[in-house]
């Protein structure tokens, strides 16, 4: 299941004033509707509460970790910082004013499915499929959040390299990887051998992307860096110039394609709005922030 360290890419939720979508009635329960308070999971506990800063927002806590913002009414507005980054990454290699963009995405890591929700409004054509480890938390999101259909939108349940190492070749345009074990990505989900398997599950022009959480020295994006640059000829990163410096904890977007990443103008244009500024590297810029880090590999034997 997706998770965060602080609130993902550190953004301000900026309040909209769409009024009147939350009443008390609506938060008693039923089909599409949440319901605020702590709930029993498969993994744990999580907690769904309203957001004081938007009228329409809700927050999805898991095991006390803020995880994911849905509001009821937009469901293209993304609150947390890194999925408008990857958004904005994904509407560059994809144009949203074409009726024929319809990339097949698998989202590893489902939370509340916000992106799923979001792409889901922007490319109404496309296939999508969440891969969560939780079952009951799966069904809940189900219940409280107007979701696009299977199978436009299918959830299924496992653990999210069994799932990937299972797809058949070519069978994806976008696998975005969203998977914390409380602040950190479970090892098995960031090694070459598991960005192999990425690979050939994408189709050529295919984008890999991950959200890595990662403190201030920077070592853990270095590797994944490293490791994806290793299965992958184009690279890209983004973040905010606080976290790229090695001020503070935070969240890095990273992608790996065969295809060039990250050179749109309007792209680093967007980048630069929103509620945390921030910057995009391309290739050779994060071969070098890699350096000499090596890629991150699967235990002997395993």
């Amino acid at each position: 299941m997706a998770s965060m360290g602080r609130q993902r890419g550190g953004g301000s939720r900026k309040g909209r004033s769409s009024g009147g979508v939350r009443s008390g009635a609506a938060r008693s329960g039923g089909a599409g509707v949440p319901v605020a308070g702590v709930h029993e999971i498969d993994t744990g506990t999580c907690e769904l509460e309203p957001d004081p800063f938007d009228s329409n927002g809700w927050v999805l806590r898991i095991n006390g970790e803020p995880s994911s913002h849905i509001d009821l009414v937009e469901p293209r507005a993304l609150s947390f910082d890194y999925m408008r980054w990857i958004a904005e990454l994904v509407y560059s290699q994809w144009d949203p004013s074409s009726a024929e963009s319809s990339p097949r995405m698998l989202h590893l890591g489902g939370g509340a499915c916000t992106l799923a929700r979001a792409f889901g409004a922007v490319y109404p054509q496309a296939r999508q499929v969440v891969v969560e480890l939780d079952g009951r938390l799966a069904v809940l999101v189900r219940e409280w959040f107007d979701l696009p259909r299977a199978p436009l939108l299918r959830i299924r349940v496992g653990e999210a390299r069994a799932v990937t190492e299972t797809l058949t070749e070519n069978s994806r345009d976008l696998v975005i990887r969203d998977v914390f074990a409380g602040h950190s990505t479970p090892l098995p989900l960031t090694t070459v051998e598991f960005a192999a398997h990425v690979r050939r599950v994408l189709s050529p022009g295919g984008i890999y992307v991950v959200n890595c959480g990662d403190t201030a020295d920077l070592r853990g994006a270095r590797e994944e860096a490293a490791t994806i640059g290793e299965r992958f000829e184009h690279t890209a990163v983004i973040a905010d110039p606080a976290t790229l410096g090695g001020k503070r904890r935070g969240n890095i977007i990273l992608a790996g394609s065969d295809v060039p990443l990250g050179n749109s103008p309007r792209l680093a244009s967007r980048l630069l709005g929103g509620g945390t500024q921030a910057h995009v590297w391309q290739d050779a810029q994060v071969r070098r922030f890699a350096g000499s880090v090596r890629a991150r590999r699967d235990p002997a034997g395993a």
